[in-house]
């Protein structure tokens, strides 16, 4: 089912496709959050350390995926913003290609570096072995999570929130049956866990495919889609690649601060990790409504419908910074619960340090919410210097975090790096908004005349 985005009040819109979507994205992080959980409660802390130090690899490699995918499908969306029915085939092809090139140039590059890049970060020995087993096994698959993720931005693009919402839903739940049954009946342990989200993300890749199949025949692909100009890919890479590396640029910030982590030791690691689950969970719905402004803006730029966007962008605002003060509130106030669900009572200085944490970052949560919808807005509007600069400044305050705050103040130092990234890549955002935004109403009264 496709949604036109172009008429109708922007504030229903907007909610309206946010509400599935950050089901969605939330079903999205439960990934990560049942894998630590299951991991921390059956295996231990050292298991638990082990999985929760790759997380910034994982998120260099997959936000890479993420945000490269998601870029190709902003052009799908402006043309099906355009009623152009055969860009939107063609873009789709385009897609497809682009992915499996990404894919298996990224499990090229990643696979042979595991350990090399793990022992550079000083990943302490008793978890390293553990850490390599569980992330050489996502990197050699990643083809499947990059497919998941590209045909569900695909239908997102065409204003349909609600179905990827869905299949990431029963994606989960498979992940839930088969992660204990691999690790605990099947004595795979923490490679285990790999597999069972491998293989999770496969069954919703293939949910994804029958439902274009099936319901989407707009997306049928025919053999003269496949004859695709270097200009038409070079449309969707000057959006996706600069997308993908700009995801990957502020992962390189997370990868430094793991490193000063690590030297904390594995209790440090372990709260971080453990916080970090709770945090991404807290932080998805205002990721949402910048994803939705993506969408959003990209099919009303496609229909020449200015002045809704800077409506949409103001009247979203309004909705994602209230959500975020009080999901920073439920997480100052719930911490330590939240936490303990991770450890139990083995270790009451991991649920301390994780609560800081929570505190730290909640407080700024309205910081992000800005930063995702001003990001996103102007990648729906096809820029991507600007974002791709508001990475570098993420990526320079996080390792500024690491090494002068972590080494002055320890792990609180630690858990002001996110914040500070914010701050330095949401003004830069904002000035350029704000600049678009005259650039875009000086365009729509020249076309008026």
């Amino acid at each position: 089912m496709t949604k036109d985005l172009t008429t109708g009040r922007p504030a229903r819109l907007i909610l309206l496709f946010t509400l599935p979507l950050i089901a969605g994205n939330i079903f999205q992080q439960l990934y990560g959050f049942v894998d630590t959980l299951i991991v921390g409660r059956i295996l231990g802390v050292d298991a638990l350390a082990a999985v929760g130090c790759t997380g910034a690899l994982l998120f260099f490699i997959m936000g890479f995926g993420m945000g490269s995918t998601s870029g190709f499908s902003i052009y799908t969306g402006q043309r099906f913003g355009a009623g152009d029915m055969d860009g939107v085939r063609q873009s789709f092809a385009a897609c497809m290609v682009m992915t499996l090139l990404t894919s298996l140039a990224m499990t090229a590059a990643s696979v042979p570096l595991c350990r090399w890049v793990l022992t550079v970060m000083q990943t302490p020995p008793e978890i390293i072995d553990g850490a390599y087993d569980f992330i050489s096994i996502i990197f050699a698959c990643l083809f499947v999570p990059f497919s998941f993720m590209m045909l569900t931005n695909i239908i997102r693009a065409l204003g349909d929130s609600r179905t990827p919402t869905i299949m990431l839903a029963l994606s989960l739940a498979s992940n839930i049956v088969l992660e204990p049954l691999f690790i605990m009946v099947f004595g795979w342990g923490i490679p285990g866990a790999a597999w069972s989200v491998v293989v999770a993300q496969g069954f919703g890749a293939i949910l994804a495919f029958l439902y274009i199949w099936c319901k989407l025949p707009l997306l049928h692909v025919r053999k003269s889609d496949w004859h695709m100009s270097w200009r038409f890919l070079y449309e969707h890479m000057r959006i996706g690649l600069p997308m993908g590396f700009q995801s990957s640029i502020i992962a390189i910030g997370a990868v430094i601060l793991q490193i000063a982590l690590n030297n904390l030791g594995p209790v440090a690691v372990a709260s971080y990790a453990a916080s970090q689950r709770v945090d991404a969970i807290a932080t998805m719905p205002m990721m949402s409504f910048g994803m939705t402004m993506a969408a959003y803006t990209a099919q009303n730029y496609g229909a020449r419908k200015f002045r809704r966007i800077g409506d949409g962008v103001r009247q979203c605002i309004y909705m994602s910074v209230g959500f975020s003060i009080v999901a920073g509130l439920f997480n100052a106030i719930m911490g330590p619960e939240l936490i303990w669900l991770f450890v139990g009572d083995a270790n009451q200085q991991v649920i301390e340090y994780g609560h800081i944490y929570l505190i730290i970052q909640g407080a700024s949560y309205w910081i992000l919410s800005l930063l995702f919808i001003f990001r996103f807005t102007l990648q729906g509007l096809g820029q991507s210097i600007v974002p791709t600069f508001a990475g570098v400044m993420e990526l320079f305050m996080r390792a500024i975090a690491a090494l002068v705050l972590v080494a002055y103040f320890g792990y609180v130092g630690a858990c002001f790096a996110s914040p500070m990234a914010w701050l330095g890549s949401c003004v830069p955002l904002a000035i350029a908004y704000l600049y678009t935004r005259k650039s875009i109403y000086k365009r729509f009264r020249r076309e008026l005349q």
